[in-house]
C-alpha cells in the first residue's frame, strides 16, 4: 500500500523533468564532489581543506532545497516545503560551522577510528559509484533516474564526508541527514527504489556520530618541563 501522495511513475516523471531542466548541473555537482575528495589529500592545508569541503556541502544542500524541493518536488509532495526548509537549515549549519568558524578542525590529532573510516568510505563510494550503477541495474535510464544533487546520494555522501572530518564535527550537522535517511529509506521501500535502501546505513552512522562521546582535548602534564 502506497501512503505517499504520488506513485513511482509520478516520481520518475518528475525526475525526468528535473534532470532535463537543470542539465548539466548534475555533472558539475559530481565534479565538485570529487573535488572535495581531492581536498582530503595530505598536501592540502588543514584549514583550507575542511572549509572548502564545507562550502561544497553547503552549496549542495542549498541547491537541493531551492531547486529540487521547492521548484520541483513540491508539485507532487506538499511536504517538500518542509523538506526544503530542513535542507536550508543543513546548508546554513554547514556554512556556519564548517566554512565560517572552522568547526571541522580536529580536537585530537591523529588517525580516525577504523570503523569510522570504513563507514565513511562505504557511504562515499556508494553515493558516487554504486548508486548510479544500481539504478541502471534496476532499469532506470536517464533522465528518469535520481542523479547526484538529489536527496538520496547527497545524504549518503554528506554523512560519509562528515564522518571523515572526525569526531569534532558538531553533532547538529548529523540531524538533518539522519532524518532524511529515515524518510528516504522508507520511501524507497514503498516505491521500489532499492538503491536508496543504503540510506539505512547512513542513518545508523549519523545516530552513532550523534551519540558518540565527544573527544577530550589533550591535557598538559603539570609536571612536564
Amino acid at each position: 500500500m502506497n501512503l505517499l501522495p504520488f506513485d513511482r511513475d509520478a516520481l520518475l516523471s518528475l525526475l525526468s523533468h528535473y534532470n532535463e531542466a537543470v542539465w548539466p548541473w548534475q555533472v558539475l555537482w559530481v565534479a565538485l564532489a570529487f573535488a572535495a575528495l581531492g581536498l582530503l589529500h595530505p598536501s592540502t592545508r588543514s584549514a583550507f581543506k575542511w572549509r572548502g569541503i564545507a562550502v561544497i556541502l553547503a552549496a549542495l544542500w542549498a541547491w537541493m532545497a531551492v531547486v529540487f524541493h521547492f521548484a520541483f518536488f513540491s508539485t507532487i509532495q506538499p511536504a517538500a516545503w518542509l523538506f526544503g526548509g530542513l535542507s536550508l537549515l543543513q546548508a546554513a549549519g554547514l556554512a556556519w560551522y564548517g566554512a565560517l568558524h572552522d568547526g571541522f578542525k580536529p580536537v585530537v590529532p591523529g588517525p580516525l577510528a577504523p570503523g569510522r573510516l570504513l563507514a565513511a568510505g562505504v557511504l562515499i563510494g556508494y553515493a558516487l559509484l554504486a548508486y548510479p550503477m544500481l539504478g541502471w541495474e534496476q532499469g532506470l535510464r536517464y533522465p528518469a533516474t535520481p542523479t547526484f544533487g538529489l536527496p538520496g546520494p547527497t545524504t549518503l555522501y554528506t554523512v560519509g564526508l562528515l564522518l571523515l572530518a572526525g569526531p569534532a564535527v558538531p553533532r547538529l550537522l548529523f540531524i538533518v541527514p539522519m532524518l532524511w535517511a529515515l524518510i528516504g529509506s522508507m520511501a524507497a521501500m514503498t516505491l521500489g527504489l532499492t538503491q536508496d535502501l543504503m540510506l539505512w546505513l547512513a542513518g545508523i552512522a549519523a545516530v552513532w556520530a550523534i551519540a558518540a562521546p565527544a573527544p577530550a582535548a589533550p591535557q598538559l602534564d603539570p609536571d612536564a618541563r
